[in-house]
């Protein structure tokens, strides 16, 4: 038995996407399953387990009701299916909120069960101190600030932000606090183009647009969205595709051939041997 051992492939790490500040772009997208991580893993840096989970895959209203275990488990697939990106798994709603503690314990848990690189956490009052405690044990973290799905109930819907002075204020105050905590890099979602622009030069880190701006350091969009999958996308999303379509297309013309008899056909049918 030979005793060469083959390096192992290694995947991009928080210190790496920290490095492309002001440079390179970094492309990510989110996963959720091994078929669609294996796809994405060569085109992308990062890819996000993100908790849009819940309303991508498992037909949710909102991402309120997502679960650690849930997280986990599409974390798992993601990291099978991926080589080279970094995998960055979202922090669900309630598993980081109540302490600094709290926060770690359940971020130990989601890289330890996943073999994840870092978690994200949704900017808020008391969330500067939780990320410098993660950061301060080992646990790299991105940040999330603009337009927080998680606080969609307190929000009242899926609303842009920092449109007015003080909201936007609140939000460059967030993501300032979120640098300067220890996070490797910083979501902007949902905000206004210039507030976008004033965030990545006010922070030492990239900045990851999802409608915010071309001026970010980096972009993310829901990987169903980008590709179609759905009859309705946001107004920042870009269709490169129309899966949908495709898949309607696709499965038309398979019911039309199971109800015609037309499949299968020889061509997939096994035969017996002629003895």
């Amino acid at each position: 038995m030979s005793s060469h051992r083959q390096e192992a492939v290694r995947r991009l790490a928080a210190p790496d996407v920290r490095a492309r500040k002001g440079k390179t772009p970094v492309v990510c997208l989110t996963a959720y399953t091994a078929p669609m991580a294996e796809l994405l893993d060569e085109h992308c840096d990062l890819l996000l387990v993100g908790d849009s989970v819940g309303m991508v895959v498992h037909g949710l209203p909102n991402t309120v009701g997502v679960t650690l275990e849930m997280m986990i488990l599409h974390g798992q697939a993601v990291m099978r299916g991926s080589k080279t990106a970094m995998v960055v798994i979202d922090m669900p709603f309630g598993s980081y909120e109540g302490s600094a503690e709290v926060a770690y314990a359940n971020a130990t848990r989601l890289m330890k069960e996943t073999g994840a690189q870092a978690v994200k956490v949704e900017a808020g009052p008391t969330i500067a101190e939780t990320i410098d405690y993660m950061v301060k044990r080992g646990i790299p973290v991105m940040g999330h600030v603009g337009l927080r799905p998680q606080a969609v109930l307190v929000d009242g819907g899926f609303k842009a932000k920092g449109k007015a002075g003080d909201e936007r204020r609140r939000i460059l105050e967030d993501a300032k606090a979120t640098a300067e905590a220890g996070a490797f890099a910083v979501v902007v979602e949902g905000v206004a183009e210039g507030l976008a622009r004033e965030i990545t030069e006010a922070i030492p880190v990239p900045t990851i647009g999802i409608g915010a701006s071309s001026g970010c350091d980096g972009q993310i969009l829901v990987t169903d969205d980008m590709l179609g999958l759905f009859d309705w996308t946001p107004k920042f999303v870009r269709r490169y595709a129309d899966l949908r379509g495709e898949i309607g297309r696709a499965v038309a013309a398979y019911a039309e051939d199971v109800r015609e008899r037309r499949f299968p056909g020889p061509a997939e049918i096994y035969f017996a041997k002629a003895v």
